[in-house]
């Protein structure tokens, strides 16, 4: 069986016998934008920073952010969140403890303010609104609001739980 993507519909369809699409094969496609983020440094100059924003239908709740710039092991920074803390983030403050996202206008134009907090430092980017909302307009394709545990596999979660991963 062949695999063919139905253009702007975000998910594949599996080509079974006699050309007929297999309707039960249709798995919603991850999403994924290389952008340039800014990190704000405490003298409030700004460093552009790759990232890649993704999201993985099969991890539906989360949304996942690589940092490519490199730590001195030479492994890209990835964090992981709540899909909703960003949706939240684009108007309104969100978020406690480690992430925290509000809405942040400058004359440069809008962003959205993405602070991050561990045990080795704290960082907070500046993302270009506009890209934050195309991106997510793009996981609600995927998933859409409210269907997150129809593509939750509770089985493959319970088994990579036990081997450890």
């Amino acid at each position: 069986m062949s695999a063919e993507y139905w253009e702007g519909r975000g998910v594949y369809a599996s080509r079974g016998a006699g050309g007929s699409f297999d309707m039960s094969a249709i798995r919603p496609t991850a999403v994924e934008v290389e952008t340039s983020l800014r990190l704000v440094a405490p003298d409030a100059t700004a460093l552009p920073v790759r990232a890649s924003l993704r999201y993985d239908p099969e991890d539906p709740y989360a949304v996942h952010v690589l940092f490519h710039a490199e730590t001195a092991g030479g492994e890209p920074v990835s964090w992981s969140f709540a899909r909703e803390l960003l949706v939240t983030g684009l108007d309104e403050p969100a978020g406690i403890g480690d992430v925290r996202v509000w809405p942040w206008a400058s004359p440069r134009g809008d962003f959205v303010a993405l602070a991050l907090s561990s045990p080795d430092g704290n960082a907070l980017f500046e993302v270009p609104r506009s890209v934050l909302v195309r991106f997510l307009r793009r996981t609600y394709i995927a998933v859409p609001r409210g269907r997150e545990g129809d593509h939750l596999d509770v089985d493959a979660a319970v088994t990579r739980l036990l081997a450890g991963r």
